[in-house]
């Protein structure tokens, strides 16, 4: 007599846990879908904003130095260590089909073109990406932008805009620096492998690129700046709550800013094929 309502009870809490179970993933799914429409609403606020007054010329020049000139150490770490080892995993394969040749071709054509572009960007969104949403969310939760705003000193302009500004134009340029550093790499490692003149290494390294190339891939770092520039702020600039909640903010804006910046290389590759066939 027992049973039926034993096996009832136990069909009704399984249903329970599958509708708690579907309502935890919509709300994971609506909470993704709010995030994202927050951040393409504070881009929108940027792309409004960055050309108006007031131009805080000063603090861009301070961010520019904070997102460069401290990021020339780790990224020339970063781009001798890929020319280095991109050279000595590929020099195997290339020996085995006789192409040993065209090592400084094909290193140039990987570094320049899409390795490092992709993975200086990515240093740098767990550096500066890291810091800044560190940096402003710490300041809204110790209520220095309530005052900014209080005080009627725009503080999208002084927090937001210089420093979005500032990814924009040092990642390209902490590119050629990172692309540059990775071919001495790569050169280094095949005068010790094999002795390889400087001349025959450049001169074949440079005949295979084209100037379209260099401009096109080096220039779509900016896209990647202003991905990591306007993760993090939005990420600092809306925090709520404490110094944990400021911890989670910069851990979250260097994981979104990477991801944003695989599926934006995916969508530039695309586009260049399609408009100028440079791949």
């Amino acid at each position: 007599m027992s049973a039926a309502p034993t096996s009832n009870t136990a069909a009704l809490e399984r249903l329970q846990r599958r509708r708690s179970a579907k309502r935890r993933e919509n709300s994971v799914l609506l909470h993704g879908f709010e995030q994202a429409g927050e951040l393409c609403l504070f881009a929108w606020n940027f792309l409004r904003r960055w050309y108006r007054r007031p131009f805080e010329a000063r603090e861009l020049l301070r961010q520019m130095d904070e997102v460069g000139s401290k990021s020339y150490v780790l990224t020339a770490v970063t781009g001798f260590a890929i020319g280095i080892v991109l050279a000595m995993q590929s020099r195997g394969t290339l020996v085995r089909f006789g192409a040993e040749a065209v090592l400084p071709s094909m290193l140039s054509l990987s570094v320049f073109k899409e390795i490092g572009p992709v993975i200086t960007s990515l240093v740098l969104a767990g550096r500066v990406g890291a810091g800044i949403g560190a940096e402003i969310g710490s300041m809204r939760v110790t209520e220095q932008i309530d005052a900014l705003e209080v005080a009627a000193l725009k503080p999208f302009h002084y927090l937001v805009v210089t420093r979005v500004l500032a990814c924009m134009i040092m990642f390209p340029v902490l590119t050629i620096w990172t692309d540059m550093i990775a071919m001495s790499g790569g050169y280094l490692e095949s005068v010790i492998a094999s002795n390889t003149d400087y001349r025959v290494f450049f001169d074949s390294a440079f005949q295979s690129l084209r100037f379209s190339d260099l401009i096109v891939d080096t220039m779509k770092t900016s896209v990647f700046g202003f991905i990591v520039g306007i993760v993090s702020c939005h990420k600092g600039y809306n925090v709520k709550g404490g110094t944990r909640e400021v911890g989670q903010a910069a851990m979250q804006a260097v994981v979104t800013s990477s991801l944003l910046i695989f599926l934006a290389d995916v969508l530039m590759v695309r586009l260049s094929l399609m408009l100028f066939g440079l791949y």
